[in-house]
């Protein structure tokens, strides 16, 4: 291999993000907050209610995942300058916004539980009053919030929240295909494995509903996703104590989002990877999903058994193969992308009522079931498969209604 091919492909892994591309800034800076805490593992960001002076009347909500420590600016971008400005709604009601993050992201979510609990226990000890707190959190950060309560009411420890809620939280598994993650294995052969380190990370082999941990592997549920599910059953599950809602940022009647299932999602012509492709995801046994081949040797077939059609899903989408593609088109290769987002988060785990396995359950109309086979007490499915954690008005206005009186 040429060493200006290598060094290209080096810097181009090291560029790919799992959930956004590595190293991009957020369009805005956040404001400086009321209060930074110093946490175990990580801080937390204090922002006061309008025209209050102290923690009135706190909503604590927990970064999601990504590699390295929590970019408050991107955070506060996302809540903020989106399609609702939730933070400014939530201030101008008077309630305090307690924004955790972590030292690293990727880091397992029992850990990072840790984190939270702190940051729990520092929003009771410090609150003006005594209303019940809302604690929740985006994406991951909504599984570890609801670890850190479970695991609080296990120790008897008065955590005062009155309701816990998650923003498309991945509470029967997250959904990355296949191809990619084989691409991760691919690309580390260059020297640079930063996008396989997000993939083979604790906080991703811990929700991932399936997992890859070599080229040559056979995809299957990762044995740190098996450890996390027993430990949280040990806890009980969820918390007892709030009530307990979650938001989904996909459709809740069954349709998905438009990727047909074996249809070429991504191509590459050269220089680099001429030959690759990869196929949204479809049924059947030895279901190719992708071809890995070019100057790092091939061609590699990668096929799954048994899978369901979760690239095109209904739930929460993400970029996956449009960070992928727009990375190695800036540095020079021949990319065709048909579809930039899939599946991310299904809208059966983000509002936890059905397992991803079975393509029936996977394309449920969730709209036409009881709501009590939840274990959610209460849900919102959003109108289309929007991205993964999108604040929109229609999820901002239903959770700022439920907010602790």
């Amino acid at each position: 291999m040429a060493d200006s091919k290598a060094a290209k492909i080096r810097k181009a892994a090291g560029e790919i993000g799992l959930v956004a591309p590595m190293g991009k800034s957020a369009p805005t800076q956040a404001p400086p907050p009321d209060e930074v805490w110093q946490l175990p593992g990580g801080s937390a960001r204090v922002y006061y209610g309008e025209g209050r002076q102290g923690v009135v009347r706190p909503v604590v909500l927990a970064d999601g995942f990504d590699l390295g420590p929590t970019d408050y600016d991107w955070l506060w971008d996302g809540l903020e300058n989106g399609r609702f400005p939730f933070v400014s709604e939530l201030r101008r009601r008077g309630r305090t916004l307690i924004l955790v993050g972590f030292d690293e992201r990727s880091e397992s979510i029992l850990r990072n539980a840790e984190t939270m609990m702190a940051a729990i226990m520092r929003t009771a000890a410090e609150q003006l009053g005594d209303t019940r707190l809302l604690v929740g959190g985006f994406s991951m950060g909504g599984i570890v919030a609801r670890y850190a309560l479970a695991r609080m009411e296990l120790q008897r420890i008065d955590h005062r929240v009155g309701c816990y809620v998650s923003f498309d939280s991945p509470h029967r598994g997250a959904w990355v295909p296949i191809g990619l993650q084989a691409f991760a294995h691919y690309l580390a052969q260059a020297g640079d494995d930063t996008y396989l380190r997000q993939i083979s990370s604790p906080a991703s082999q811990q929700m991932l509903w399936r997992h890859l941990d070599a080229l040559d592997g056979t995809s299957m549920e990762s044995p740190l996703r098996k450890e996390f599910k027993e430990e949280l059953q040990k806890v009980g599950g969820w918390p007892r104590i709030p009530r307990l809602i979650g938001v989904s940022s996909g459709r809740g009647d069954g349709v998905g989002n438009g990727v047909r299932a074996g249809a070429k999602a991504l191509t590459c012509a050269g220089p680099l990877f001429d030959g690759t492709y990869f196929l949204a995801q479809s049924k059947g046994e030895k279901a190719e999903v992708a071809v890995l081949n070019g100057v790092l040797g091939g061609p590699h077939t990668i096929t799954t058994s048994g899978f369901p059609e979760l690239d095109g899903a209904p739930g929460g989408t993400l970029e996956s193969f449009g960070i992928i593609g727009d990375t190695l088109r800036a540095f020079g290769e021949n990319v065709d992308l048909v579809h930039r987002s899939v599946c991310f988060v299904p809208s059966v785990s983000a509002v936890s009522i059905r397992d991803l396995d079975r393509q029936d359950d996977l394309y449920l109309n969730i709209d036409q079931l009881p709501p009590e086979e939840s274990d959610l007490d209460d849900f919102l499915l959003s109108y289309d498969n929007d991205p993964h954690a999108l604040m929109t008005e229609d999820i901002g206005q239903w959770v700022l209604d439920r907010l602790p009186d």
